[in-house]
């Protein structure tokens, strides 16, 4: 091996689980595309796949532009379901629960085209989603509760705040790999 060389550490079980930081109430639920003659069909919620058993009462959709990063996020009484139905977004989830036991976890997943997956996010949850594709992602929430125009249950912190542990990766991505290319040659 050469100098400085790191072995890679195991990320998946061996039945292609990815190993990593859980934090308790999340609810991460891995569905499967079904191809037909005349397309695709995948299933983005079912009342069974969420453990709080409340009802679907809102459904919006957010478009992240190729490279943006929304963070940081959090609800007081509100759950987030969440489903990227176009793209690959890197979803972080912080624990800041008092009383948790999973109190400063921080859990990092991707989901979209290739791992379509529904993430529900209960209140107390901070999260944060980020394009990492060269296209738009669009993100569809079923939230627990309709969004109060006058009183909102939404709390934001930036993206680079020191009350969470998590450094997100800024910048072009492409300049980025140009940029080590051109250093090696």
């Amino acid at each position: 091996m050469l100098p400085g060389a790191v072995k890679d550490v195991q990320q998946i079980s061996e039945d292609w689980y990815k190993l990593g930081d859980k934090i308790a109430g999340v609810s991460v639920r891995e569905v499967r595309h079904v191809p037909r003659d005349h397309g695709v069909i995948t299933e983005i919620f079912r009342p069974e796949w969420d453990p709080s058993g409340k009802p679907v009462i809102h459904i919006y959709q957010s478009r992240l532009f190729a490279g943006a990063l929304g963070a940081w996020s959090c609800h007081e009484r509100t759950t987030d379901r969440l489903f990227v139905s176009q793209g690959h977004v890197k979803i972080v989830l912080y624990d800041a629960r008092d009383g948790s036991n999973t109190k400063g976890v921080v859990m990092e997943l991707h989901a979209g085209d290739v791992n379509p997956c529904l993430v529900v996010v209960p209140p107390g949850i901070w999260h944060g989603m980020q394009c990492l594709g060269s296209g738009d992602a669009l993100v569809l929430n079923c939230p627990t509760e309709a969004y109060c125009y006058n009183d909102p249950d939404h709390y934001r912190l930036p993206y680079d705040t020191a009350e969470i542990p998590y450094v997100w990766k800024v910048g072009d991505p492409a300049k980025t790999r140009n940029d080590a290319v051109s250093k090696k040659n």
